[in-house]
């Protein structure tokens, strides 16, 4: 049994489409998970902006609602959550991800955040081979 499945290499957004909807909802109403609600808004708002959206079921960050990864190759990694499935919360990760896609290791100045991920980081992995120097 594998886990894995081959995905594009570039720059994307992993979403966890299982994520909770909020710290104390699981579901909307209807049934659906917060993570697959967050996952529409983020393929909405990154149509045309060279940004993949990826889905995956958990990424093992269930405390921090609304989880993202935002990744490409030999660039640094960061995992976001806390994040309300709206459009506003897709456009703010999007718009920071085509920053971070013109970086040249994945580091995009604070001057250059939106507004809607600034509190929301939770953790940066180097890339494969690589650390992050002082």
């Amino acid at each position: 049994m594998t886990l894995l499945r081959d995905a594009d290499d570039g720059t994307a957004v992993v979403v966890c489409n299982t994520c909770r909807f909020s710290a104390e909802e699981r579901e909307t109403p209807e049934g659906v998970r917060g993570g697959a609600v967050l996952a529409a808004a983020l393929r909405e708002a990154a149509a045309g902006s060279g940004v993949a959206i990826q889905e995956m079921p958990c990424l093992f960050n269930c405390t921090q609602h609304c989880s993202i990864h935002l990744r490409a190759p030999g660039k640094i990694g960061y995992v976001l959550g806390r994040f309300e499935p709206t459009a506003e919360a897709a456009r703010a990760i999007v718009d920071y991800a085509v920053a971070y896609a013109a970086s040249e290791e994945g580091v995009v100045p604070y001057r250059q955040w939106p507004e809607g991920v600034k509190g929301h980081f939770i953790v940066r992995v180097p890339p494969a081979g690589k650390l992050v120097g002082e």
